[in-house]
């Protein structure tokens, strides 16, 4: 549960994002477009790019749940590319109150239009940006 400028619990208990600085030691997340066969942004770059930067990218399966898990500490970074508003609102926002980072993938301000979100702990933001920007550069 989380509420703008209270905080955000788990069960009762305060939840903060993790403190991990450095992006080689750094658990991130991400998920894939439904449409991964057909569309063209399949983020295949991205999660190619940040695997070989970060300790591991893994793909659960739930923005939601991957963003509370980085609010909880358990994962340093999470990012995708197209979200609908229901995929990314709460979450967001729990990863906020929480203490973490939230912007869009290219690190604008996040919106629920998009593009995409990126959401971490704050110390690894930077870097997970870079990373994102030079899978952008080099492409599919």
């Amino acid at each position: 549960m989380a509420e703008r400028g209270r905080g955000a619990t788990l069960n009762g208990e305060a939840i903060r994002v993790s403190s991990v600085d450095a992006l080689d030691q750094a658990l991130l997340v991400t998920g894939f477009p439904y449409d991964i066969r057909t569309t063209g942004e399949t983020n295949l770059p991205e999660y190619a790019a940040l695997s070989v930067r970060a300790q591991a990218v893994r793909r659960l399966g739930s923005a939601v749940l991957d963003l509370c898990y980085v609010a909880c500490g358990r994962l340093d970074g999470f990012w995708e590319l197209a979200l609908g508003p229901w995929d990314m609102a709460a979450g967001g926002l729990i990863v906020q109150a929480a203490g973490g980072r939230v912007t869009d993938v290219r690190g604008g301000p996040w919106r629920l239009e998009g593009p995409g979100i990126l959401a971490s702990n704050g110390p690894v933001h930077d870097a997970i940006l870079s990373g994102l920007g030079a899978a952008r550069i080099v492409g599919p």
